[in-house]
């Protein structure tokens, strides 16, 4: 496996201390929170989950969960995070969770680095299946998953209380042979 993985515009890398800032200034927006599980965060809070993603989480070869910054190739400028989460090693189940900061938004970053991440995924840790899930109103996220070639597997109507309301959540998912006919066809 090669850490940065490379894409034809992007480097996805291991998180460093002076990331702070560059994931502040998206991590610390409203819009950005809204569908996530955490609220605004100040830069005290990024501090601290930058250095937790940037500690390894389990071995090389066998990572609980890989957080990748996402940069661009021209400039080296962070404009999101990738993560790419250990689920079940027994059944090969991986998923995986984006963030770009909005003013990025719009160029298929965000696509590029998801596909990247499946690649990894399904390539070298031999996942069987990787799935994403999101709110139902963000559908910046369930569109890029569909754009991913992801199936939506789930549509679960108020199943939980999520920032005092009632929400509805997307699950969609990919097996490997899908995603093997997918990359095939694009070549």
């Amino acid at each position: 496996m090669t850490i940065p993985l490379e894409t034809a515009r992007l480097r996805l890398r291991a998180f460093t201390p002076a990331d702070v800032d560059a994931v502040h200034a998206y991590q610390g927006l409203p819009e950005v929170a809204r569908y996530q599980y955490w609220e605004p965060r100040s830069r005290d809070e990024v501090a601290a989950e930058v250095a937790k993603w940037a500690e390894p989480d389990g071995t090389p070869e066998e990572p609980l969960s890989m957080v990748f910054a996402v940069t661009l190739k021209d400039g080296g400028a962070l404009i999101g995070d990738m993560v790419l989460l250990f689920r079940n090693r027994e059944a090969r189940q991986g998923e995986i969770g984006f963030s770009i900061n909005p003013v990025q938004a719009g160029r298929g970053y965000a696509t590029e680095a998801a596909a990247a991440v499946m690649d990894l995924g399904f390539g070298h840790f031999k996942l069987h299946r990787i799935f994403g899930r999101c709110d139902a109103r963000n559908e910046r996220s369930w569109r890029l998953m569909q754009r991913l070639g992801m199936r939506r597997e789930a549509h679960f109507r108020e199943h939980a209380i999520f920032k005092g309301e009632w929400d509805e959540e997307f699950h969609y998912a990919m097996l490997q042979r899908e995603w093997a006919d997918l990359r095939r066809g694009e070549a």
